[in-house]
């Protein structure tokens, strides 16, 4: 049978053994007291302390860490806004006896800084400027948290302005400004495509008249040249100028009225006339170009006279 004492001290024994045996996480310090007064920081692994003497006063993360902060406060042109500025953060390893003794709560104490120098830089600011500037916030954060936190064990990684709040009614009102800019460059857009249209309209217009009264002169040119040459045929024949300019009128005329009779949706009506009456026209037409022959005839003389002289 064995021993009752020997098993006692067996079990004390393994007590011990497992009281003085502690594992450390990858990333994190164990800091021993020894009495209740610092002795070591323990990293991670296997690590051993002396059972009653040594205990884990505490451990600490050595992983980068964030703390998100939101702040309000009033811009330069008396507008309210939230802020909301997130702070990256780490134990420096060399420093774990500080960051544990010295400071109890550093989310608290992040968090003051924070609010002191977010109220300090915004209200030099208007509304605008802390979009703009949002990168000078959280430069200025940052170089206030890492002097001050420093100290205690704790460096600062980043800080970022990761929101920007303002008051609802502001935000609407911004939202308004925004809406009506674009609805003034969408007009001035129309605008120019509309003017740009009535120019190109108008010359187009132009263009076309352009050409239809080339074309106009154009076609007397042809028609004024082909009586031209028919006088001159008459003339061969032994009809005079007079007549020959006459015969082509009526010719035209009578060539006029059956190009009329020819449409069957037009309505064609002759007025009671006899052979005096178309005597009478031919005479008439043949009085006026002889008139006019004349008159051409005298201002052809008197241009030549006014070269001599």
């Amino acid at each position: 049978m064995p021993n009752p004492i020997f098993i006692v001290l067996i079990v004390l024994a393994v007590i011990v053994l497992i009281s003085s045996v502690f594992i450390v996480k990858q990333q994190t310090a164990a800091i021993i007291e020894r009495f209740g007064r610092f002795n070591s920081i323990r990293q991670s692994g296997l690590q051993f302390k002396i059972p009653l003497v040594d205990r884990i006063a505490g451990k600490l993360s050595l992983k980068i860490q964030q703390l998100d902060v939101i702040v309000e406060t009033k811009t330069k042109d008396d507008v309210f806004v939230r802020l909301k500025v997130s702070v990256q953060y780490k134990v420096i390893k060399l420093k774990v006896e500080d960051a544990f003794y010295k400071l109890d709560y550093p989310h608290d104490q992040i968090t003051s800084y924070v609010f002191d120098v977010v109220r300090a830089e915004v209200p030099k600011m208007i509304l605008d400027d802390v979009f703009l500037r949002k990168d000078d916030i959280a430069i200025a954060v940052k170089t206030e948290l890492n002097d001050a936190m420093m100290e205690y064990g704790y460096d600062i990684i980043k800080t970022l302005v990761t929101d920007i709040d303002p008051d609802a009614q502001v935000k609407a009102a911004m939202n308004r400004i925004n809406a009506a800019d674009r609805e003034k460059t969408a007009a001035q857009y129309e605008g120019d495509a509309q003017r740009i249209l009535i120019v190109e309209k108008a010359k187009a217009e132009a263009e076309s008249k352009r050409l239809q009264g080339q074309g106009i002169a154009d076609q007397r040119r042809e028609i004024a040249r082909g009586l031209e040459e028919s006088v001159e045929v008459l003339n061969k024949v032994g009809i005079n100028s007079q007549e020959a300019s006459a015969l082509i009128v009526v010719t035209q005329h009578y060539d006029t009225l059956q190009s009329l009779g020819q449409d069957t949706n037009s309505n064609l009506i002759l007025l009671p006339n006899s052979p005096q009456a178309a005597s009478n026209m031919l005479n008439d037409m043949v009085a006026g170009f002889t008139a006019s022959n004349q008159i051409g005839e005298a201002m052809k003389e008197a241009k030549n006279k006014k070269k001599e002289d």
